[in-house]
């Protein structure tokens, strides 16, 4: 049984219907009835030339590895879509605004050779870029715990508290720009609102050199927070123009294995960095705030020159010939809209409507994985971010600190990339997001019942284990997306996961509390408790989707096939609540 999408269906005329290989409506005696020959599974009837689904094709999802196992490179890699079925075809055609449609072809035909190049070029073109940009993000966000290693608090006369609060700041910021972010970002185009939020970010983050109080520090991590809020799911939303559902996870596993990775780089940013601290009278920590800003900034001047609005859209002033040729470009579209065809259902620069955004907010089918959302790292995070005071603590010095937490970073990082590339084989997003929780688990006992027994390298090899819990977050955002089923809710649920992210974290900060130091015994057993909750609940999501596919199916299969048909042409605006679309479990 298949997911299949849908989109909605602008009023077109006989020319569009033929140039894709379609009977018009002049030419159609009864459209409200064509024939149906399937139920549920839509694919295409006997077409020779059309790749059949291959197991290595489907699961070789890693960029480094060959992905695409077969005999003949040249054979036709075109797959079967719901497309090739020409009485259900004309249901699912992208829009006629849609700014790749004249790339658009039914017909159109590549091979597995063609493919991989397209792909890999697409990665260095398009996604390496991305990847950039992220790195700008995360050194500038990241960069508070390297500073609190420097001493920020005492020099600025905070205390944990404090600290706590101004993270606090940052999310409510964060929270507050995510959606009006994300509408801005679709009606203007991802290639302009991201190099925009980038340059005012990076202005935010280095007027924290100038902190010299609590409300400066309150105020900067604000602004930052703020500026930052839709770069994620803008970027997401970018990256779905240009790859299929099944391409996605990994890539996004390796956005986020940026972020732990930029972590290692700002570590040792820092400390070169933090030999400055008396030059010109200022700490260490204020010059890694401003010189991290400077590469930030830069980053987002170069992204104006390098980021393109779609596929058929990269040619520029300063490259004319564009990235791709138009045999490729014809690839790229053609086996994206493919492989989902709800993707052609809004052009590149359509605002989202109110009506649209109410939709989508509205979404109960989203509300599960959003529940996920807001607590499932909450186990992690409160040791992640005392893990600088923690060390020092115990007696390592600043330097050391700041060293150890690199080993730590790259063993979550490395776990992110193989729970990712398990959750996709498995394709139990579920039950992988579950297991992550099981490993989490008695570590958090532990800590609970016998931290204050172990020896300081104890106490390390501890945190290393339970901070380096693998991460469902890449798998997470890539189910929420393929839950969606519309370019609509997909722009608005990547929003409000990342609005469930940043809760969580204000949840989380309010965990380990002054007056609860130094063994955070009340703030363990919380965690305890959350923990278990999480397992509970990628549990009852698991059924929850099952249970709805069965429902569909039932009600679909009611139909008749007349019934079926009529279905399919009236109820285009429907995304996930269609029935002819099931949901991943």
């Amino acid at each position: 049984m298949s997911n299949h999408n849908n989109s909605p269906l602008e009023p077109r005329d006989d020319a569009i219907y033929e140039s894709h290989g379609l009977e018009s409506d002049a030419s159609t005696s009864d459209k409200s009835s064509p024939e149906v020959k399937e139920n549920i599974v839509i694919t295409s009837g006997e077409l020779g030339d059309l790749a059949e689904p291959d197991e290595e094709v489907q699961k070789s999802y890693w960029p480094w590895v060959r992905r695409v196992k077969v005999a003949d490179l040249d054979a036709i890699a075109t797959q079967r879509s719901v497309f090739d079925d020409p009485a259900k075809a004309q249901f699912y055609l992208p829009r006629a605004d849609h700014e790749n449609f004249k790339a658009f072809d039914i017909s159109e035909r590549w091979t597995y050779r063609e493919e991989q190049k397209v792909r890999r070029k697409t990665d260095i073109r398009i996604f390496l870029w991305i990847l950039v940009m992220f790195f700008g993000l995360n050194i500038d966000r990241g960069n508070l715990g390297n500073a609190v290693a420097d001493n920020l608090l005492d020099d600025l006369k905070l205390s944990t508290n404090d600290y706590n609060n101004a993270q606090n700041m940052y999310r409510i910021g964060f929270l507050i720009a995510e959606i009006p972010s994300q509408m801005v970002g679709k009606r203007l185009g991802p290639d302009v609102w991201i190099p925009i939020q980038i340059m005012l970010w990076s202005i935010a983050a280095g007027g924290q050199f100038f902190m010299q109080n609590r409300a400066g520090f309150f105020a900067c991590r604000f602004l930052v927070g703020l500026f930052m809020g839709g770069f994620i799911p803008d970027s997401i939303l970018y990256l779905s123009f240009f790859y299929k559902k099944s391409e996605m996870p990994v890539r996004l596993a390796l956005f986020w294995f940026t972020d732990s990775m930029s972590g290692v780089i700002g570590s040792f940013i820092a400390y070169g960095v933090f030999h400055l601290r008396g030059v010109d009278g200022r700490a260490g920590w204020r010059w890694l705030f401003l010189i991290e800003a400077i590469i930030s900034f830069a980053i987002g001047l170069a992204s104006f020159l390098f980021l393109v609005p779609g596929p058929t859209q990269t040619k520029t002033w300063w490259n004319p010939k564009g990235y791709f040729t138009e045999r490729e470009e014809k690839i790229i579209v053609n086996r994206v809209l493919r492989d989902d065809p709800s993707k052609g259902d809004m052009h590149n620069r359509q605002a989202i409507t109110p009506k649209m955004l109410w939709q989508s907010l509205t979404d109960y089918d989203l509300w599960p994985v959003y529940a996920i959302g807001i607590i499932f790292e909450i186990p992690g995070s409160p040791p992640k971010a005392y893990l600088s005071l923690t060390l020092k603590a115990i007696g390592f010095s600043t330097f050391h600190t700041t060293l150890l937490g690199i080993p730590i970073t790259v063993f979550a990082a490395l776990n992110l990339l193989g729970i990712t590339w398990v959750a996709e084989r498995t394709q139990q997003v579920a039950i992988v997001g579950l297991l992550a929780q099981l490993w989490i688990l008695p570590l958090l006992i532990i800590e609970y019942t016998s931290v204050q027994s172990l020896s300081h390298w104890g106490q390390y090899a501890l945190l290393f284990f339970l901070l380096g819990q693998p991460s469902a977050q890449a798998a997470l955002v890539s189910w929420c997306s393929r839950l969606s089923n519309s370019v609509r809710t997909r722009a608005v649920s990547a929003s409000c996961f990342n609005i469930m992210i940043q809760l969580s974290g204000i949840a989380s900060s309010n965990i380990y509390m002054s007056d609860d130091k130094p063994l955070y015994k009340r703030g363990n057993r919380q965690l305890i408790a959350i923990t278990v909750g999480t397992i509970v609940l990628y549990a009852l999501s698991k059924v929850y989707y099952l249970k709805r596919n069965e429902w569909k199916v039932r009600e679909w299969n009611k139909l008749t096939k007349g019934e079926q048909a009529e279905y399919l042409a009236n109820n285009q605006h429907l995304g996930n609540k269609r029935l002819d679309f099931l949901f991943d479990t």
